[in-house]
């Protein structure tokens, strides 16, 4: 049977940034729910392994992705929603630099599918994604995509989840970047600001804790991520306004 046509759609530029990201609020989002994965393609047979992967405990970068994506598949479930890859291999494996498929996915969106692509705080390929995302949302005429902040990065900001977090990502040099850039050419207004319950976060640390393989050098990098007052605590998306007037949309 043909799935029905997705209500929401998320681009997650990896698998596990979506869930990592909106794991809570993902349940309060037109249904159904289509987690769409960017960098999902498989790895060319002589690509060798990543550092990222071989940190992770792979041998091979085939290995790591069919892991990944079954991993990914699983947290997917969990949640209730579909899981979708395209087919640009991530970064280290890539041969492409035009994230393409993005166009072609959008393209077969229903103007009515609310579209949510990240800030891409701190993460370059989560830019790739946003700006060719926001370039293919202009040319094909589509309403504007809510933006999700993307976690755990945006999370490491002092006033993360609290009624300060805006402010704070337009001061912040080291957490606010990707947040000024958007609001340099768009008004940004908060369309979802969830501070997880304790029932809210036990099904998104299963879900995150699907992603086994990521989680070791996930706590190298950001500390305890999975900590109850961590950087996932807080889930925060905010609709566009159009451009500002005199700003100039480059991708």
């Amino acid at each position: 049977m043909t799935p029905p046509p997705p209500g929401t759609v998320i681009l997650s530029p990896h698998f596990d940034d979506a869930v990592l990201s909106l794991a809570g609020l993902i349940p309060q989002l037109p249904g159904p729910v289509t987690v769409v994965t960017v960098y999902g393609g498989e790895p060319g047979q002589h690509n060798p392994v990543s550092w990222w992967d071989s940190v992770c405990g792979f041998s091979t970068a085939r290995e790591a992705h069919r892991a990944r994506r079954t991993e990914d598949e699983r947290a997917c479930a969990l949640l209730g929603v579909r899981s979708v890859a395209l087919g640009h291999p991530d970064g280290p494996y890539g041969e492409r630099t035009e994230l393409t498929d993005i166009d072609s996915c959008l393209a077969e969106l229903s103007p009515e599918t609310t579209l949510l692509i990240p800030v891409a705080t701190n993460q370059k390929d989560h830019q790739k994604v946003r700006d060719r995302a926001l370039a293919v949302t202009e040319k094909l005429g589509r309403p504007l995509p809510l933006v999700y902040a993307d976690l755990p990065y945006t999370g490491h900001l002092d006033e993360w989840g609290s009624p300060e977090t805006d402010d704070a990502l337009g001061r912040s040099h080291l957490y606010g970047l990707a947040y000024q850039d958007l609001t340099s050419r768009h008004e940004l207004r908060l369309a979802h600001h969830l501070m997880l319950t304790d029932e809210q976060w036990a099904l998104k640390r299963e879900a995150v804790q699907c992603y086994g393989s990521q989680l070791a050098p996930l706590a190298a990098d950001h500390g305890m991520v999975l900590a109850r007052t961590g950087p996932l605590r807080a889930e925060r998306v905010w609709s566009m306004e159009p451009p500002l007037a005199g700003s100039v949309w480059r991708n």
